[in-house]
């Protein structure tokens, strides 16, 4: 065992038994493949095994569990093991743990610094995170310990620091370290928490990229502070459609179901606007046992010139499956062959499948797959046996992932523990290919010119 295997096959979820098939045969009772598994340099098991019997009262087992990978070296070992030593009310050990791997900074010493915080030594996890305000991870932690710590100037002064008077970044990888966009969200919200609202406002309208992971910071602001006539303006004005969701969200948690829906209509300015809020409308109708409506909406869309995009169509017809309309989705499918002069690629002939199954053509559905073109490929055996899964035909299920073994090795490995076979199942998942190859990414790129 050692760390760049370890790491190797933990990021690639090769070669090894991946955590929801660990879960799963804990499930299914199989305690003591995880536990022997776990002594073999299987990592998802030995974790698991630590974090059961450890609620189980035998902490000094589950950390002889973990003993062997800790060893190594390997930062994820560690970390659980700190989180473990923790919640037992350890936190001076886990504490000494993860210090010395917080000496390279970046998320280690973000770990330990909450691990202090949370321990009362907030002095020496403000030092730490002050030091490396730089990374805008380090600085997102020193604002959430601080909170409520009486040091909110501080923590605003050195955000403010980093806020140049014009430059402004119009991508998320203009400048190196803490970007002055991300200043600002951070010091908006450490002036929100103060009860300055009107201040963190005035900064959140000097960014420039404002949305982040689908989310829009002003917009919740707005909405936290029961703003909603200045959200609805932003969400007037804001292009990614994410304020106006919010907007609608907001009037969905107050029973204004008539003023989310006209949110929803308002037209965008762009395409891709169009198409985001007739999605969220659809998904909104549908929440509200309006599926005709919801699939009135999507019917629309998909009928756009743009509108025969997989995800769209597939959104549709995941409507009309639903709302038992299996009949009317395969006509819409039939109508899009049409149009491709009688062709079906798999990512739709898929739609289709689905559609026959609920629509009790199970049979049906499976002698087409098999005659697709695309029906002998890796991934049409993955759609084929889950349907075949679904209606409790495992052992045929199995039968069609099998001669595409490498490419759908998980899915095959769920159908064999359901059938009790888990010495196979192991067998399967721990196979290597010989060429792959162990490493450990460095962080940095080879300056030599390929071959």
């Amino acid at each position: 065992m050692d760390a760049a295997d370890l790491d190797y096959r933990t990021r690639t979820l090769s070669g090894c038994i991946p955590p929801i098939l660990v879960s799963r045969l804990l499930e299914l009772g199989h305690e003591e493949e995880v536990e022997f598994q776990a002594g073999r340099g299987e990592w998802f098991c030995a974790r698991e095994w630590a974090r059961l019997i450890g609620d189980q009262g035998r902490q000094a087992r589950a950390l002889e569990v973990l003993a062997p990978y800790v060893m190594t070296g390997w930062w994820p070992a560690a970390q659980v093991q700190a989180e473990l030593l923790e919640s037992w009310g350890r936190a001076e050990e886990a504490i000494a743990l993860v210090r010395p791997y917080a000496r390279v900074g970046g998320f280690k010493l973000e770990f330990l610094a909450r691990l202090l915080a949370r321990h009362g030594r907030l002095e020496e996890a403000f030092t730490s995170l002050s030091a490396g305000i730089e990374d805008p991870n380090l600085a997102g932690a020193l604002v959430d310990i601080t909170d409520g710590a009486a040091r909110d100037e501080e923590v605003a002064a050195l955000l403010a620091a980093r806020i140049p008077a014009r430059h402004r970044c119009d991508g998320p990888w203009c400048c190196r370290g803490l970007a002055p966009d991300t200043a600002i969200g951070l010091l908006a919200s450490v002036r929100e928490r103060q009860g300055r609202s009107d201040e963190a406002i005035a900064l959140l309208h000097t960014r420039q990229i404002t949305s982040v992971n689908g989310r829009d910071q002003l917009a919740d602001l707005l909405a936290r502070q029961d703003r909603i006539e200045e959200l609805r303006a932003y969400a007037a004005s804001e292009h990614h459609g994410h304020a106006a969701q919010r907007l609608a969200e907001v009037l969905e948690e107050r029973g204004d179901v008539e003023g989310a829906i006209a949110v929803y209509r308002q037209p965008g300015d762009s395409p891709a606007g169009q198409c985001h809020d007739a999605v969220q409308l659809a998904q909104f109708l549908a929440r509200h046992d309006r599926g005709d409506e919801a699939i009135e909406v999507m019917r629309t869309l998909a009928d756009s010139p743009d509108g025969t995009q997989d995800w769209i169509v597939d959104t549709l017809c995941t409507l009309y499956a639903d709302h038992g309309r299996a009949r009317d989705g395969l006509a819409h499918l039939d109508t899009l062959k049409a149009r491709r002069d009688g062709e079906e690629e798999w990512d739709f002939f898929r739609m289709r499948l689905r559609l026959m199954a609920d629509g009790g053509s199970l049979d049906e559905a499976i002698e087409q797959a098999r005659a697709h073109p695309e029906g002998d490929t890796s991934y049409a055996a993955r759609t084929l046996s889950d349907l075949l899964a679904e209606t409790g035909r495992t052992e045929d299920a199995l039968a069609v992932l099998e001669p595409h073994a490498p490419a759908n090795r998980d899915a095959l490995a769920g159908h064999l523990i359901d059938l009790g076979r888990v010495k196979d199942t192991v067998a399967l998942l721990q196979h290597r290919e010989p060429e792959q190859a162990t490493h450990v990414w460095t962080g940095t790129f080879s300056t030599e010119p390929r071959p």
